[in-house]
């Protein structure tokens, strides 16, 4: 369950973060209101997710996931560029997250 609360706050924050490019520097209410809906929601179930999951494990997780949606976000939906090292820099970031996830944490 803890990991299906991470899927959720991943998904607030992603929604969030969209929503707060729309706001334009919160000039504009309805997305300023959306924005700061979606983030309570997301550090709600991130919160509910660090009951059973590793601080470490979960916000790099988060982050890494984070990172690589919003950037597709960035490029297919508000048509911003990325840089192939851009590319890259994202693809290293998910791979120390795997290796994290696999590897950074003793067993119980």
């Amino acid at each position: 369950m803890e990991y299906f609360y991470l899927f959720l706050a991943i998904v607030g924050e992603l929604i969030g973060t969209t929503f707060l490019k729309y706001s334009e520097g919160f000039t504009k209410l309805i997305p300023s209101i959306l924005t700061l809906l979606f983030y309570g929601f997301c550090f709600f179930f991130f919160s509910k997710s660090l009951i059973n999951i590793n601080l470490s494990i979960a916000y790099a997780t988060w982050s890494a996931v984070g990172l690589i949606v919003s950037a597709l976000i960035s490029v297919f939906i508000f048509k911003e560029g990325i840089t192939i090292i851009g590319i890259i820099a994202i693809i290293i970031i998910a791979a120390g997250v795997i290796v994290l996830n696999l590897f950074g944490t003793p067993s119980h």
